[in-house]
């Protein structure tokens, strides 16, 4: 048995970037800005601890999931049942991104259902606040192999405490910690002494 967990939302902040989620979950830094100030409202309303019917549908919100078999854990935004069959809503802010880290964190929740239900989960939603949908993530063995291996990731990185370091990608344009890790400037200072 596993004492400690690490946080589903992790894999989604390795997977978005690993230098960031060594900032927020090993030195223990945030830094709020536009994206990350409407992040918090929207997951503000959405938590709202509760359950409900909804057609077929059971719904509830602000649940934690756990694995033991993983060692993971984290707040639920929305679970939904139907049929028997359970699967995890992740909400985000924005809209579809071009980027799957959203789509790991929901395996890693579907993860935690099947070992909290004992039953398999086979899809998932993120749903984006700006364009109103649902987007559906299918839960396959590969998605559940990229999950598995983040995991693993994650956690050494949480037992080294080693910072990655940060590389400048598109990614980088909305990131908080822009101004704080200054991505470019190693390419920048490369270039510098080259030209000397």
């Amino acid at each position: 048995m596993q004492n400690d967990y690490i946080a589903i939302a992790s894999l989604n902040q390795y997977s978005y970037c690993p230098h960031r989620c060594w900032r927020m979950f090993c030195a223990g830094e945030f830094i709020d800005n536009q994206y990350t100030i409407e992040g918090t409202s929207l997951h503000e309303r959405v938590h709202t601890l509760g359950d409900g019917q909804r057609e077929e549908v059971w719904q509830v919100r602000a649940i934690w999931l756990k694995s033991e078999k993983y060692g993971l854990i984290g707040k639920s935004d929305l679970v939904e049942e139907s049929q028997g069959c359970w699967y995890p809503v992740e909400y985000k802010r924005g809209h579809k991104g071009e980027f799957d880290n959203d789509e790991l964190q929901v395996a890693a929740q579907a993860l935690c259902l099947e070992d909290m239900t004992g039953k398999t989960v086979s899809k998932g939603y993120v749903y984006y606040a700006k364009s109103r949908q649902r987007q559906e993530v299918k839960i396959t063995g590969q998605l559940r192999e990229e999950a598995i291996a983040t995991i693993q990731s994650v956690t050494t990185l949480l037992e080294t405490g080693k910072m990655p370091l940060p590389i400048y990608s598109k990614r980088c344009q909305g990131c908080s910690f822009y101004s704080q890790c200054l991505p470019q400037v190693g390419t920048k200072i490369n270039r510098y002494q080259e030209a000397n």
